[in-house]
């Protein structure tokens, strides 16, 4: 994994001159700032080329895994010339890409890198085409000079980051890309807040951010920027996919536990390829421990190695000392089940006020949680044992339905490409499960303390209908913070008559929203949502690559191998969550909770990798403790960081609840929920002044329209 910087001038916006950018060794000076802000994210090598005309700047900071060798340092370069391109990521497969543009395309590499096989792809293929060669996690910018075009693009998940935005005015309009937004600072960025986005989550719905002006390219698009006019269109490359509900499944059970089986193990084998050692991170979960268990099989019947490194398996595990939300002791009895080692982080209150300020101004995101803290810490242990790369179990729950808040979706209608089902047959049965669900998952909310102010949502809204009826849209926005009353007035007034579930259904494609009213299950429309959303915009940012890089991690993640998603997505959704009444006639018929087995095919298929009692465990969710003591670390932190005059300067929070948070969140009798709260703001707190945030003004946002996320670029 590295770090990307571009600089593009485009043509005026207001004028018939054409600008004159600043001079090369200026711009250069520009490009080595910015990449100096994200050095982490590459330290082993820094590249920087710019045109004659200074027109186009690329940077590249390098974390190197494959090909060790200067050969692999970027920016690369074609041939003849006329090609450049900065690449962030891992493309696997590339020795078969490799061989096949050689042999049949007569194609010269320079190096061993992956990297280089993107630009011998482009060279081939063209764009958009040379995208369906690639597989693996990857954000990239090719300037083509031939044709006088950029071509951005981002991999199918949002595994890897990639922002843009446009600066200066009338002459000076300069396009910025970036792996990272604090990147932009380097290049005269000067970041206001986006009060709209935050309050409407857009920063974790559609393809907004935090920041006024700075969007991501969504996962699975492409951006193509014709020079020097400065046009700029997106294009879909690649979407998730289900089948039709009402088309029967002929497969057997059998034959989809082994595709499933297979898919994984050849993720999984593709992703141990390095020049660098690979380890594993390892939870309490199904999804890390099956990674751990395929890697332990590969290794001792096939004489796999994980990257460079021979032998013995190393894992790495976090601990929350004397919590009940701590897994270590039984990813302990996971590792030796499975004869492997396991080092252990321990994160202790702390150590978590220690590195929280730090590991929210790399996440550039608030969250409501301290679970990315904890991550940020994790992340470090690999590094000082040596290892740069780590595969992780990120994108098992959105295709295989592993919350627990996809039931009630679920058991909104029959499965009808699974006959066999008794909920197919007894839709009394399914209602009163589906009550159930309903039931269970205000007692699951309520427990976390993300309760807030309610939505407001009935039949009449149009939005209610285009997704089918699922409650995706309320748990997206429970789960992000956006019903914490910690507003200013002037916000609240100007924007509580949204319904803001309908920013959720407006982020979705409209091709996608076709398919969910008339196709899709509700499971599917479920997990479709939280993949464009949830995963993408906020678990692979703060659980994910910005939490990993922050210590120059390179994570990847077998389960969003779209060769196997692809797959999974075809699925049945009743081998996804699976009724108990159907694998025991004795099954208890009135249980308060639905009974349901989350990810059932996939316990399925890694049944013999596992031990018993993760193939039996239900899932519980990576979560920091909530409850700390009044006075101590966390508690003085919050105090230092959220100051009344802090929270004046953000603009569009009010103060009062603050303040109550800061007294009551505490102690035993401490509220989880006003906890939450305090997160969230200390979090624009430090990106306010870790970024010099201007502060928000009712003025600016006077003649605000409501986001369309699908207007002309």
């Amino acid at each position: 994994m590295c770090g990307i910087s571009v600089r593009i001038s485009l043509g005026p916006s207001n004028s018939s001159d054409v600008p004159k950018p600043p001079g090369v060794e200026a711009i250069k000076g520009q490009l080595d700032k910015s990449l100096d802000l994200i050095a982490h994210r590459g330290p082993d090598s820094k590249g920087i080329w710019v045109t004659d005309d200074g027109s186009v700047g690329l940077g590249h900071c390098r974390l190197s895994i494959e090909d060790l060798s200067d050969a692999g340092n970027q920016p690369l370069h074609s041939e003849d010339g006329g090609v450049h391109a900065v690449i962030n990521g891992e493309i696997y497969d590339h020795e078969r890409i490799r061989n096949e543009l050689e042999q049949n395309h007569r194609y010269h590499f320079q190096s061993h890198s992956d990297s280089e096989v993107v630009l011998a792809l482009y060279a081939v293929y063209g764009a958009p085409a040379f995208l369906d060669h690639l597989r693996g996690e990857f954000s990239l910018v090719i300037y083509d000079q031939r044709q006088g075009r950029i071509i951005a693009t981002r991999d199918r998940f949002g595994i890897k980051p990639l922002f843009w935005t446009i600066i200066g005015e009338n002459n000076e309009r300069v396009l910025l890309f970036a792996t990272e937004m604090k990147t932009f600072l380097g290049m005269g960025w000067k970041p206001k807040w986006d009060v709209q986005s935050a309050f409407q989550t857009g920063w974790n719905i559609d393809d907004r951010s935090l920041f006024k002006g700075v969007k991501n390219l969504m996962p699975g698009y492409w951006m193509e920027v014709a020079l020097p006019e400065g046009q700029l269109r997106r294009h879909l490359y690649w979407d998730s996919d289900y089948n039709d509900k009402r088309q029967v499944e002929t497969r057997t059970v059998e034959e989809m536990i082994e595709g499933v089986r297979e898919k994984l193990i050849e993720a999984i084998r593709l992703r141990l390829q390095a020049d660098v050692p690979v380890g594993i991170y390892l939870s309490g979960g199904i999804d890390s421990s099956l990674i751990a268990g395929i890697v332990a099989k590969l290794v001792r019947e096939e004489n796999a190695t994980l990257g460079s490194k021979k032998g013995q398996i190393t894992c790495f595990s976090i601990e929350f000392p004397n919590s009940p939300l701590d897994e270590f002791d039984i990813a302990k009895r996971t590792a030796d089940w499975l004869g492997v080692d396991i080092v252990k982080c321990k994160v202790d209150e702390a150590a978590l006020a220690e590195h929280f300020e730090n590991s929210i101004y790399h996440c550039e995101y608030q969250t409501f949680d301290l679970g990315p803290t904890g991550k940020t810490m994790l992340s470090s242990i690999p590094r000082d044992a040596g290892f740069k790369v780590v595969l992780t179990g990120e994108g098992s729950d959105e295709h295989f339905a592993g919350y627990h808040f996809t039931s009630w979706d679920f058991l909104l209608e029959p499965d009808l490409s699974w006959p066999a089902s008794t909920l197919t047959q007894d839709t009394k049965r399914l209602n009163q499960m589906q009550q159930a669900a309903v039931e269970l998952l205000g007692r699951q909310t309520a427990a976390l303390g993300v309760k807030g102010e309610k939505f407001r949502w009935n039949e009449a809204c149009w939005g209610y209908h285009q997704v089918n009826r699922v409650n995706m849209p309320n748990t997206i926005l429970s789960m992000s913070g956006a019903t914490f009353p910690m507003w200013a007035p002037w916000v609240v007034e100007k924007w509580s008559g949204l319904d803001l579930r309908e920013t959720v259904i407006r982020a979705m494609p409209p091709a996608a929203r076709e398919k969910i009213l008339n196709q899709w299950h509700p499971l599917h429309t479920s997990l479709y949502i939280t993949t464009k959303t949830l995963l993408s915009n906020q678990l692979l940012v703060s659980l994910g690559d910005r939490t990993e890089m922050a210590h120059s991690i390179e994570a990847r993640p077998p389960f969003l191998d779209h060769n196997l998603v692809e797959y999974v997505n075809r699925l049945p959704p009743s081998l996804k969550l699976r009724y108990t009444s159907d694998l025991d006639s004795n099954t208890d018929q009135q249980e308060q909770e639905p009974q349901l087995i989350e990810k059932w095919i996939l316990r399925e298929a890694g049944k013999s990798f596992i031990p018993e009692e993760i193939y039996n465990r239900k899932k519980q969710p990576y979560l920091a403790p909530v409850k700390w003591p009044q006075n101590g670390p966390l508690h003085q932190m919050f105090q230092r960081l959220c100051t009344k005059e802090a929270i004046e300067n953000l603009g569009f929070v009010d103060w009062a609840p603050v303040e109550r948070a800061l007294q009551h969140a505490f102690g035993p009798k401490g509220d989880q929920g006003l906890f939450r709260l305090l997160v969230c703001v200390a979090c624009w707190v430090v990106l306010s002044q870790r970024f010099g945030v201007e502060k928000a003004t009712e003025a600016e946002w006077a003649d605000s329209p409501l986001y369309d996320p699908w207007c002309d670029i």
